[in-house]
């Protein structure tokens, strides 16, 4: 069995497509693809509530707390 943690979303995708086609065939997955709703809800409401509003300074600010917490990491 494929290991599917350690594959890029571009190759779940690819591989994904590969296996529609080869059960559904080349029309099959067209139409699978097609009744594929892709996202849903309200990504600015959901990211303002997640994130809130930073200043500039505070996302610097978290980047930099970041980059110190990966440098510790490192060592």
């Amino acid at each position: 069995m494929l290991d599917v943690t350690k594959l890029t979303q571009r190759e779940i995708r690819q591989l994904g497509i590969e296996a529609l086609t080869k059960a559904l065939g080349l029309a099959g997955m067209a139409r699978f693809m097609q009744q594929l709703r892709l996202g849903s809800g309200d990504y600015t409401r959901d990211r303002d509530q997640i994130l809130g509003n930073p200043t500039i300074d505070e996302i610097f600010a978290r980047i930099e707390e970041r980059r110190k917490e990966q440098e510790k990491g490192e060592k």
